[in-house]
């Protein structure tokens, strides 16, 4: 039988050896938490606590400001001690709750919930969107508004992207290892959203163990299967999975929602199980901190807003300075130059390198080698898009569908000449969208 895959795609150096036989390792935070506003595509939350006041663990302390927004929950018990603009892992600025950790950890009383069973579609929608749950694969949209769209009878597929395909990042794997029934759960709330629908638990086939472990426990469920992907990059991608599952195609303008299908991360489906069935909102998620110039690479269980440099301190610190750290992976990841900054819903990892590979090679002319068009898995032509961009050329960059990238970095990583591709167009994408939203 064929393994189930997309046109062209790369094959980098996974690196997860370094961590994917590391348990998940709890860390409770030292420090004073940052919570940013803006942890989440849309309108940034609204803190509704002040200065000097004392908090609980799961108490929402900043709520949603809008339809695409999310709530925000202290993870810790302890005194606010301002808000104020703080750093993010992207460099960017953001308006945040610091809350004094007073190491008690004290609880809010957790509210009863109904079974499963009991409750509507609509119920669960409200639980997810109360609880604050979004995309936590990174980029961290709301939920709730995925899981409610215009017509949810025609939703046939819920997804479950267990395929962790960025190299090094080995959370997701963890997770799907040490805790598969807290997946399981969760797919099977978003399935039970939809009346037609039916589950997938999406796995590349380099985490036998994992696959062997869902299929075991859903062997007498006939709404949930297991398929089994062929490994490469970016086989998690939400196009590119769609189509090795359903086979069904999508664009820049269509929504997963119109080929019949939603798409959940691991991570985000046990948010979902926590929501819905416990009754608990997102305080926590699974960071990776890997690469070769940590001393002990592990996967930690992280409270939200822990700061980055608590975990590296705990993994033993650095073998040698490095020479880039990125928040994320290597292909989709961005470089930081600070750890001074929180983890948030949508920190995966921290990937530290002792050698900086790509700002060692000077990039050079195009050879025409076809390479980038051959590895693209959105079949565009990268070389025409990346010329278009240095030339200033909107409209040829529109015309040659500059607009159906999803940046994934195969063209830059497969060029010869190394010149970099992928950030040309991923700069000219962002010009575009914000010329739209203008609009």
């Amino acid at each position: 039988m064929a393994r189930l895959t997309f046109v062209g795609g790369i094959h980098p150096y996974e690196g997860k050896e370094l961590t994917k036989d590391k348990p998940i390792k709890t860390v409770l935070p030292k420090g004073d938490l940052v919570y940013p506003v803006s942890q989440h595509i849309g309108a940034p939350a609204t803190p509704i606590v002040a200065v000097g006041d004392h908090v609980l663990t799961g108490q929402k302390i900043a709520e949603a400001s809008g339809f695409v927004s999310a709530p925000v929950y202290a993870t810790v018990s302890g005194t606010v001690k301002a808000i104020e603009p703080r750093r993010l892992a992207t460099g960017g600025m953001s308006n945040s709750i610091i809350v004094e950790n007073d190491e008690k950890y004290e609880e809010v009383e957790w509210p009863q919930v109904k079974s499963l069973e009991e409750m509507t579609a609509e119920e669960k929608v409200a639980a997810i969107r109360e609880a604050g749950v979004v995309g936590m694969g990174g980029a961290g949209f709301p939920t709730a508004v995925k899981m409610a769209p215009k017509e949810p009878e025609k939703i046939e597929y819920v997804i479950a992207n267990c395929s962790e395909c960025e190299p090094y990042l080995t959370s997701d794997y963890r997770r799907m290892i040490e805790e598969p029934e807290l997946v399981l759960s969760g797919l099977r709330v978003a399935v039970s959203i939809f009346p037609n629908a039916r589950g997938i638990l999406a796995v590349e086939d380099n985490k036998p163990d994992a696959i062997a472990k869902f299929k075991e426990l859903t062997k007498d469920d006939q709404n949930i299967s297991v398929k089994t992907l062929q490994t490469k990059y970016p086989q998690g991608a939400e196009r590119m999975l769609i189509y090795a599952c359903t086979g069904r195609k999508i664009n820049s303008s269509m929504l997963p929602a119109d080929a019949g299908c939603i798409v959940d991360n691991v991570d985000t489906l046990c948010a979902i199980s926590r929501a819905v069935v416990e009754g608990k909102p997102l305080m926590e998620r699974i960071v990776t901190i890997t690469g070769d110039a940590v001393v002990d690479p592990c996967n930690y269980k992280v409270r939200i807003g822990t700061n980055y440099r608590e975990l590296i301190d705990d993994a033993g610190g650095f073998v040698s300075t490095p020479a880039k750290i990125i928040s994320g992976g290597p292909m989709m990841g961005f470089a930081v130059f600070d750890l001074d900054v929180p983890t948030t819903k949508t920190a995966s990892a921290l990937t530290c390198l002792s050698e900086d590979a790509v700002s060692e090679m000077a990039p050079s002319a195009c050879i025409n080698c076809g390479k980038c068009i051959e590895v693209c898995p959105g079949q565009i032509v990268p070389k025409t898009l990346a010329d278009a961009v240095e030339h200033g050329d909107e409209a040829t960059f529109l015309k040659e569908y500059g607009m159906e990238c999803c940046e994934c970095g195969c063209c830059s990583y497969i060029c010869p000449a190394r010149r970099q591709l992928t950030q040309l167009i991923k700069g000219m994408r962002k010009i575009q969208l914000a010329n739209k939203k203008k609009k």
